[in-house]
């Protein structure tokens, strides 16, 4: 069997500003250096609509997680934090599950988490996080956006995702857009 080819592929920029909670996915995926897929969906609904999530990584790994966080999400009542800690401790100590490529974001409308494989649960100062092969792109537009102009969320998660698509080979605009 030759060399692992490495999947490269997202853009997931989360923000909480104002009174707006947004969250976008980019939609290319990537194998080795081709693009398989523009328009794959990496940022979903979950918990009766009140909580968002998207993953970078591998697909099969982050569907996973998605069910996962929906399990916890329903096992503490929509509790946000309480989910994303459990889930980010039977990640790092599950055998299997600590195998999977992939992170998370996490949020509803007063939290916001960056969950990893290596029991990472991390909220952001500012109300914005990034992962993926695009997220330090996206993550200093949306800052400068938010500090110096009057767009709403949306449109800094709108116009920050464009422009990491401008610089990230691995970032396209087919996004998908969700708000709380």
């Amino acid at each position: 069997m030759g060399p692992q080819v490495k999947i490269h592929s997202t853009t997931v920029l989360a923000l909480r500003h104002k009174d707006g909670a947004v969250m976008a996915g980019d939609g290319q995926v990537t194998l080795g250096d081709t693009v398989v897929k523009h328009g794959a969906r990496k940022v979903r609904r979950m918990y009766h609509g009140r909580v968002l999530a998207g993953f970078a990584g591998a697909t099969a790994d982050a569907f996973t997680l998605f069910e996962r966080l929906e399990t916890k999400l329903e096992q503490y009542n929509g509790n946000l934090k309480r989910a994303a800690v459990e889930l980010a401790k039977d990640w790092r100590t599950d055998r299997v599950l600590r195998r999977l490529e992939a992170m998370l974001i996490a949020m509803d409308r007063s939290d916001c988490f960056i969950i990893s494989g290596t029991g990472d649960v991390i909220e952001p100062d500012d109300g914005v996080a990034a992962i993926g092969s695009g997220a330090p792109y996206a993550l200093a537009a949306a800052r400068a956006l938010i500090k110096h102009s009057q767009l709403s969320p949306r449109e800094i998660v709108e116009e920050a995702m464009k422009i990491a698509a401008s610089i990230c080979i691995y970032t396209n605009r087919e996004f998908v857009i969700e708000e709380l």
